[in-house]
């Protein structure tokens, strides 16, 4: 099973920092041990690089350079680490792993018009390996909306403006004669970055001063992203909201232990396509194609979790009835807070996939919980 997420942030938003935040941490022996899993990177290279730029932080308190106009795709996997594996249990054998893939655009690209003929090329190419993607984060740079106070809705109206009309100059090369697409980012979050600097601010605050300052411009990107797919009523836009800051930055040191969300980022890519998916399949018949992805999603987790009697009984049950055209509440009974139900049998088969999913379900309802995140379908 491999899902996908698209990061999307302006220049200086902290897009390296978040990503070397997020897999530099999984790599701590205390980290690993606690999680029970481990998060490589398929491309060595990379994985070398994150985790340098991790270690400069944590070490040297240097921030790592940033990469301007460049754009990347980062392949990691998820697997039981190695003190988690019964005795005499090879990790190929242990487990399959789960896959995430996460998509690097450069916001530089919607704040500024291409340079040349190519430069625009690439920007259409890159989005367009974006489309794989099940949940894109929009990141609000705490920094900005900090040197902005009392006037937010500048930079907010800005920043939504600027992604409004980046993505609307996209659409004509990225439609195929106009045909809207089937596949399509579907769940688009909004994510303060850099949030220890502002940390009077909870989720729901954040969300209230978007809406608030910026409400239209947030409904005009919510328009042009609803003009890009089919069936656009499966489309949550603004919907999820995150604070997320990927260290304590001080004059003279960076606390890397000390972070704000970075620790939801797995569990949201796994499983809010399969909360919402699960959703909208179940809120109306679909058209034939739309429909084919979203059990596409669903399906290969169903599969995943239904190793036990009661996983089988409960979530598969309710996906044979949706496939087969029952489309009704019991597809509902892919709630996060259902699959959390299922962690004590996970844990006794020791079942990898299934345990680690009713664990990020688990994650999700803290991070409710905490203030920190905020999902569209707790409304």
């Amino acid at each position: 099973m491999e899902q996908h997420i698209a990061v999307f942030g302006g220049s200086g938003s902290g897009k390296t920092v978040l990503l070397s935040s997020f897999y530099g941490a999984a790599q701590e022996p205390k980290v690993r041990r606690a999680n029970r899993y481990a998060v490589t990177a398929e491309d060595r290279a990379q994985g070398r690089a994150l985790h340098r730029n991790y270690l400069g932080m944590r070490d040297s308190s240097t921030l790592p350079s940033a990469n301007r106009f460049s754009a990347a795709s980062y392949r990691f996997v998820i697997e039981p680490s190695a003190d988690d594996l019964p005795k005499g249990r090879s990790k190929q054998r242990a487990a399959k792993p789960l896959g995430i893939v996460w998509h690097d655009y450069p916001g530089e690209w919607f704040e500024e018009d291409p340079s040349s003929a190519d430069e625009e090329a690439r920007r259409v190419e890159t989005f367009r390996s974006l489309l794989s993607a099940d949940v894109a984060l929009v990141l609000v740079d705490g920094q900005l909306l900090a040197e902005n106070a009392g006037e937010e809705e500048r930079y907010l109206k800005a920043l939504l403006t600027d992604f409004h009309t980046g993505l609307y100059a996209l659409r004509d090369d990225v439609l195929d004669d106009g045909k809207r697409l089937t596949r399509f980012p579907r769940i688009w979050t909004l994510a303060l970055s850099k949030a220890d600097l502002l940390p009077d601010l909870d989720v729901e605050e954040f969300r209230e001063l978007v809406i608030g300052k910026a409400g239209g411009e947030l409904d005009e990107l919510r328009s042009v992203l609803q003009s890009f797919v089919e069936d656009p009523d499966a489309l949550d836009v603004g919907e999820d909201f995150l604070l997320l800051s990927s260290a304590k930055f001080e004059p003279d040191a960076i606390d890397v232990t000390t972070r704000t969300g970075v620790d939801l980022l797995l569990p949201m890519t796994a499983m809010l396509p399969f909360e919402r998916f699960a959703k909208w399949a179940s809120t109306r018949q679909r058209g034939a194609q739309v429909a084919e992805q979203l059990l596409k999603f669903v399906g290969p987790v169903v599969g995943f979790l239904g190793t036990s009697k009661f996983v089988k009984s409960n979530l598969v049950g309710a996906a044979v009835s949706m496939i087969g055209g029952g489309l009704g509440s019991k597809a509902v009974s892919f709630a996060s807070k259902k699959v959390a139900k299922v962690k004590d049998q996970a844990e006794a088969e020791r079942e990898f996939t299934t345990r680690i999913l009713a664990r990020f379900a688990e994650d999700l309802d803290r991070g409710v919980d905490d203030r920190v995140l905020r999902r569209g379908d707790d409304a």
